[in-house]
């Protein structure tokens, strides 16, 4: 096949426009044969071009029309401030001691858990086994005393139903009857109070909660009401001291995140930032210039009572400029935005915040870089 160089086919489409029947040397009648398809290949694919570039056109001009669109309004969110609060019991109970005595046992130790009534500690004083024994014997013989009374009683009623004796002899005999009777209760109760004191040898636990502290030892003489062991129970709150500034912001019902590192591994509903908690109570009086408050949180760890654990607390109201997350494209390590306006779509660049989760979903605030009205396209 014999080659054609550029001017050549320049001439020849010249030729045929003018209706010149001039022919370039070298070429003929069979060589132009050749190149109409090639022409005819060249139309065709242009033709392809300009039909995709349009279905491009079109396609790109109906996602746009169809691209749902967001209108900023602004919302309001809470201001939060970040404190750091101590985990703390609503109970602090000491478990003492009600009678005087040398502690032999000890039943728990720091970290135990312990349940109301159960028994710390024994206590024991010996002068107490000493006087039962005494009390005892003394009953016996009372009781003996008390049995020949008796006796003597019911043959003076018989010695004076034959008119053998007088009336005082009896009334005599019946009054030593009641008096020795009489004794006999006496040193029954007091032989109950000394039992009941050897029971109260038992240190037994004022609530259910967990042991802190056990300042005694085994073998320790110690006298009535010192304590045996520390005891906090009645469910567990975090306590937060703020800077008298927020005094007249925080109020009992708002809003606080707790850091999931004080949250129980069990804790249900524990998600990756932690869990919120509610202002329980504020005190009127502050300590150190600073007000002291409670909240309570479901789910909060007893592991360590004291420790502390990062938590935001809301103190104030704001209004904030967010969108969805997806209407938001970053390119090169900067965030965009596209934006609806009359004369079409556009970018522009934004500065994001932090993420706020909202009754429609979660929204992410920007800083800057849209106004109230503008309506984001979403993608």
């Amino acid at each position: 096949m014999k080659m054609f160089n550029l001017t050549q086919f320049r001439k020849i489409y010249d030729d045929k426009n003018t209706g010149s029947t001039k022919k370039s040397p070298g070429i003929n009648a069979r060589s132009l044969t050749k190149i109409s398809p090639m022409k005819n290949c060249k139309k065709a694919v242009s033709s392809a071009i300009r039909k995709m570039a349009l279905s491009l056109i079109i396609l790109s001009a109906s996602t746009l029309v169809n691209a749902a669109e967001f209108t900023v309004s602004p919302i309001i969110v809470e201001d939060f401030k970040a404190v750091f609060g101590s985990v703390a019991s609503k109970n602090l109970q000491p478990a003492r001691a009600r009678i005087g005595g040398t502690v032999v046992k000890i039943m728990v130790e720091e970290g135990s858990v312990v349940s109301a009534g159960q028994i710390v500690a024994i206590v024991a004083d010996e002068k107490l086994t000493l006087k039962l024994d005494a009390v005892d014997a003394s009953i016996n013989a009372l009781s003996a005393s008390l049995s020949n009374a008796r006796r003597e009683l019911e043959r003076g009623e018989k010695l004076f139903a034959k008119g053998l004796t007088s009336k005082s002899r009896i009334d005599t005999l019946q009054t030593q009857t009641d008096v020795l009777a009489n004794q006999v209760k006496a040193s029954q109760g007091e032989r109950f109070v000394i039992v009941q004191q050897i029971a109260e040898g038992k240190v037994l636990s004022p609530t259910s909660g967990r042991v802190l502290t056990v300042p005694q030892t085994r073998g320790a003489v110690i006298l009535p009401g010192e304590a045996i062991a520390t005891i906090a129970g009645g469910g567990y709150f975090l306590r937060l001291a703020l800077p008298e500034r927020h005094a007249t912001l925080i109020k009992k019902g708002n809003i606080v995140r707790v850091d999931k590192r004080g949250m129980s591994p069990s804790s249900k509903n524990q998600t990756k930032s932690g869990r919120t908690g509610k202002v329980a109570k504020v005190y009127p009086q502050m300590e150190n210039g600073r007000v002291i408050a409670d909240v309570e949180v479901e789910g909060l760890s007893n592991s360590f009572i004291g420790e502390r654990i990062l938590v935001w607390v809301a103190v104030a109201k704001r209004n904030v400029l967010a969108i969805p997350p997806k209407a938001i494209t970053m390119r090169s390590g900067i965030d965009y935005v596209t934006i609806s306006t009359t004369s079409g779509s556009s970018e522009i660049a934004v500065i994001p915040g932090e993420t706020l989760e909202t009754s429609e979903g979660p929204r992410v605030e920007i800083l800057s870089g849209i106004a109230v009205g503008d309506k984001v396209i979403m993608p």
